[in-house]
């Protein structure tokens, strides 16, 4: 099959129609083979639109033409030259839940369909390739569970008992298989709780690391990234806890102030990975963007921000802004965003496609985000399973538990128009913003493609021009309906 641009093309009817159908998989050969005549892949942009209405989903839009400026009122400049963040990719969580949904409720084939269409490369898949595991238990776990349970009152400094073998029936199976898929695909990991015994609280839930159980929870995150490379999985980057002002009364969750923060990372955390895990990032953070004095404080911190990579982002609170507040401050340290979920809190399906977009692709990236993961890759029809935690929360895609069917939902397509475009190793590059209704961002890949996202929020059409600087400046026009999203694609003369 060929692919235009960086694989990014998929079958003339797009995804029009119903949610749960899959991604189609014809070949537009006769269009492509006519955009590799001499000089026309240089002039024509591809366009995939995806509409509030669902009239369209990630459907194939008018091409559009490079010709003389058009004297349009809305202008979106794009200058390839002025180059950003580089891009890890785009995906969603292997939670328990998922990873269980996945290997247990479905049959073979539809698994390995689902899989392929998630993880693999465009144009037949979608080309997800980051993720998050979770060090033990989450509230998207069906028990609740660390990697060194011990009975009340017991401990085990040396880390005799541990053991990832609750990862074994599931999760471990999906990782492995989505990395098989794509062998670029990274995963990050978060615990959302210490083993109960080094916690104040001898228990998963609630309380804080005890001082004195610093060393051994270091070699603990240490031990699971040499389990799971063990495995044939390598963890590129660590989180040391999942939000970690927050102590929920129904599943695992751990206090860590900044101080605490800095303090195991500098003394503990961050010399113990550099000598038994280099590559390892270590992500400070993992939380909402409403405190960002927390993370600011851990790296005021000369000893722990030594070891610290970058700050992890959730969005259940505060202003993507912060984001890019922090790298000017900090502009050596990364930026990630590591969750956020959709769910029945939000039922509306354009609302959703304008929030998801507008702020948690355009506005993520925009603020400097190498990568984007949105939460659960997968739940059932009941939003679970889950023990505790978010009754209401909504999957990338659901799965039936009865029948494996496969819905996709409105994070599906979100994710879509930036994963399916913009590769791993692209760059993000300058593009105009300031629109009342227009956002907008632009990236690079590697091969020299480019790739520019627009989300008209408006409630009526919007026609503007986009304007590609530099020795090759050009232009062209169109216009996007009501409520949508559009990924432009084209080739650098």
């Amino acid at each position: 099959m060929v692919t235009f641009p960086s694989g990014a093309v998929i079958g003339e009817e797009g995804m029009a129609g119903s949610t749960s159908r899959h991604w189609p998989t014809v070949s537009l050969l006769a269009p492509l083979l006519a955009l590799c005549a001499a000089g026309a892949q240089a002039q024509t942009v591809q366009a995939w639109i995806t509409s509030g209405d669902q009239s369209r989903l990630m459907q194939r839009g008018p091409d559009a033409k490079f010709g003389k400026a058009p004297g349009e009122p809305l202008i979106v400049d794009v200058d390839p030259a002025r180059r950003f963040q580089q891009v890890t990719g785009f995906g969603a969580s292997i939670t328990d839940a998922s990873a269980h949904l996945i290997q247990q409720k479905m049959a073979a084939p539809q698994r390995e369909a689902l899989l392929a269409e998630l993880f693999g490369a465009p144009p037949a898949g979608l080309g997800l390739s980051f993720t998050r595991l979770t060090i033990g238990a989450s509230d998207f776990s069906r028990t609740h569970y660390s990697f060194d349970d011990m009975p009340p009152g017991e401990t085990d400094p040396g880390l005799a008992r541990f053991s990832i073998e609750p990862n074994r029936a599931d999760v471990l199976p999906v990782v492995k298989a989505a990395l098989a898929i794509n062998p670029q695909l990274k995963v990050m990991a978060s615990p959302w709780s210490a083993p109960g015994w080094m916690k104040s609280t001898d228990s998963l839930i609630q309380g804080t690391l005890k001082p004195e159980a610093f060393a051994p929870f270091a070699a603990y995150l240490s031990k699971y990234v040499a389990a799971y490379r063990a495995e044939g999985v390598p963890i590129f980057a660590l989180t040391l806890q999942n939000e970690p002002h927050f102590e929920p009364k129904d599943y695992p969750g751990m206090r860590v102030d900044p101080a605490r923060r800095a303090a195991f990372i500098g003394g503990h955390l961050g010399p113990l990975l550099a000598k038994e895990h280099p590559g390892v990032r270590i992500l400070d953070w993992d939380h909402n963007w409403d405190e960002p004095g927390s993370p600011a404080a851990v790296l005021r911190d000369p000893v722990a921000a030594r070891y610290v990579a970058g700050v992890a982002w959730h969005c259940y609170g505060g202003d993507v802004r912060v984001q890019a507040a922090l790298h000017d401050t900090w502009p050596d340290k990364e930026t990630w965003f590591t969750e956020c979920s959709g769910g029945g809190w939000a039922p509306d399906w354009s609302n959703n496609l304008m929030y998801f977009t507008r702020t948690l692709v355009i506005g993520t990236t925009r603020g400097w985000a190498r990568g984007v993961l949105l939460w659960n890759l997968a739940l059932d029809e009941n939003g679970g399973p889950h023990l505790g935690g978010c009754g209401n929360c909504r999957g990338v895609v659901t799965i039936d538990s009865r029948t494996g069917e496969v819905t996709r939902n409105v994070e599906y397509y979100a994710l879509a128009h930036a994963s399916r475009f913009v590769r791993p190793g692209a760059r993000r590059v300058w593009s105009s913003s300031g629109y009342a209704d227009l956002d907008t961002v632009a990236f690079r890949n590697a091969d020299g493609t480019l790739a520019l996202l627009v989300v008209n929020s408006a409630d009526a059409p919007r026609r503007f021009a986009v304007r590609q600087r530099g020795r090759a400046a050009r232009s062209f026009a169109y216009d996007l309906p009501a409520r949508s999203v559009a990924t432009f694609a084209w080739r650098q003369p």
